[in-house]
């Protein structure tokens, strides 16, 4: 199978941090055919255009996207990127996983280490894109389909089989008539499956996931709720550039660090490329890659164990230092692999 692999790096440092990820890519899989793709900001300023027709087809003819980041300029004008590309390819899924590394600097020190998963609805819920504004008030529509919370629930269910571990239901049914639609679902859908769940109120769950996140495996949840459950996660492993995730639907999958575009780091070479290298980690899972998916995973914990770490973790590599000490460990395990 040739794989093809569309490459965005984006804007700020997404321009930084991909190219790291990307010599990994070359090191591990060196058949993999890399597509660059410009897309965001600084397209859209040079060209009025952030992401062309052009760009979406480029993007159709490869396997998967890696992504780096894009800024949002607030300019009513500019459309978000992402968004559109989530519908173009009916990204539905959103999987965010979390690992504790035990960063020295991190004010948050848990008693036990602790792994889990966000599964997050991704084109659904208060991004549906529906919305009105007048001078007098401003809508917006949740929409939720039994389509949606089915399949969002049978990733969640994968992934807990895959694991061997329960689910948590997280939403808002209490007050919210929609939540109770998906809550009804996702439970319909666990139970097909004949795999243990529970329900935390959102709310609830963001409390007790600082208190005991040890206690929790696989989390679904809709957009709104996953996508700022998700930040509060990363706070607890450490900082958003530790944080991989990839964006998927039924042929197709692109893979990001959830990290912005950092604008006021961009350049420095101080951003911490172990979020776009873990997202290329979860890129090879995705391809069937798993020895070069175990040897990246090996090769982070590594750099983290020896504190070779950017500023945000307490340390005081740059970004290029810290890909190439993960380099390093990388040649030194895949040589011997392959031996």
């Amino acid at each position: 199978m040739n794989i093809k692999v569309a490459v965005v790096e984006g804007d700020g440092i997404g321009r930084e941090v991909i190219p790291e990820a990307v010599k990994i890519i070359k090191i591990l899989e060196p058949d993999f055919e890399l597509v660059p793709v410009e897309i965001g900001c600084g397209k859209w300023e040079r060209t009025g255009t952030a992401i062309s027709k052009e760009d979406l087809d480029l993007m159709h003819e490869c396997t998967c996207t890696l992504f780096g980041a894009v800024t949002t300029p607030p300019d009513p004008n500019y459309k978000s990127v992402l968004l559109r590309i989530r519908k173009e390819f009916d990204l539905y899924a959103n999987i965010r996983p979390y690992k504790y590394y035990q960063i020295k600097s991190s004010p948050y020190q848990p008693a036990k280490p602790f792994e889990f998963v966000i599964v997050r609805e991704n084109t659904e819920g208060l991004y549906s894109g529906i919305e009105k504004i007048t001078k007098d008030e401003a809508t917006t529509t949740r929409l939720l389909t039994r389509k949606g919370c089915e399949r969002i629930t049978e990733i969640a269910c994968k992934i807990a089989s895959q694991k061997n571990t329960g689910i948590t239901i997280s939403h808002k049914a209490n007050v919210l008539k929609s939540d109770v639609f998906f809550r009804n679902i996702a439970a319909q859908t666990i139970v097909k499956h004949n795999i243990a769940y529970n329900e935390v109120y959102i709310d609830a769950m963001a409390y007790h996931l600082v208190l005991h996140p040890q206690n929790y495996h696989v989390i679904v949840t809709t957009n709104l709720f996953g996508d700022i459950l998700s930040d509060l996660a990363a706070a607890l492993i450490g900082g958003l550039g530790l944080c991989p995730s990839a964006s998927i639907s039924e042929g197709y999958a692109l893979f990001e660090p959830i990290h912005g575009s950092a604008p006021d780091i961009a350049g420095c070479n101080i951003a911490n490329p172990i979020a776009a290298i873990l997202s290329t980690k979860m890129m090879c899972e995705w391809l069937g890659k798993h020895e070069s998916a175990a040897i990246i995973q090996q090769a982070v914990e590594y750099a983290i164990l020896h504190q070779i770490v950017t500023p945000d973790l307490g340390g005081v590599y740059t970004t290029t230092q810290v890909t190439e000490a993960i380099i390093k460990y990388i040649k030194t395990v895949h040589f011997v692999c392959r031996e």
